[in-house]
């Protein structure tokens, strides 16, 4: 099996929120964008939280908005095995570097965790002194509709 690369940290030096996925499924590696497939609720949760059409701008003003609202991207492991996009099947992960993040951006308060999978780090990072909170996926391939996500995704607004 092939090791896969995940993509670059998505990180302003005055980021206040860092939002942490798994792995980047392979629609996102093929376009080296962050949750690049289209049935993703990310673009749109973020796009409701900041009252701007995300998911209908060009990627490049996506990341300009994000930044401009101090809001980070990152995933849990930067590096893995895995056929397919399914968190399960992940294999000998690597893990990103808090140290990184807070060389990155001192500023930082809060790291939420886009779904189970990445929520496992969330005892390392509160851990390093960070408030942490647990999201539900955006992943389509869970099923919890899109308003109930939105509920416990506007949590982060209160960091912004």
């Amino acid at each position: 099996m092939v090791r896969k690369r995940g993509l670059p940290p998505v990180l302003a030096h005055d980021s206040r929120v860092l939002i942490l996925g798994s792995f980047p499924g392979e629609a996102s590696l093929a376009a080296k964008q962050y949750y690049a497939h289209p049935r993703n609720h990310f673009w749109p949760l973020i796009g409701a939280l900041l009252d701007a059409p995300l998911a209908s701008l060009p990627y490049r003003d996506r990341l300009t908005l994000l930044r401009a609202n101090r809001i980070g991207l990152w995933d849990v492991i930067v590096a893995c095995q895995r056929q397919g996009s399914l968190d399960g099947a992940i294999r000998n992960p690597q893990h990103g570097e808090i140290a990184r993040v807070r060389r990155a951006a001192p500023r930082l308060a809060l790291v939420c965790f886009n779904g189970k999978t990445a929520a496992r780090a969330d005892p390392i990072w509160r851990d390093a002194g960070y408030a942490t909170l647990a999201l539900p996926s955006s992943s389509p391939a869970y099923t919890r509709p899109f308003a109930e996500k939105l509920v416990a995704w506007r949590s982060i607004g209160d960091y912004l």
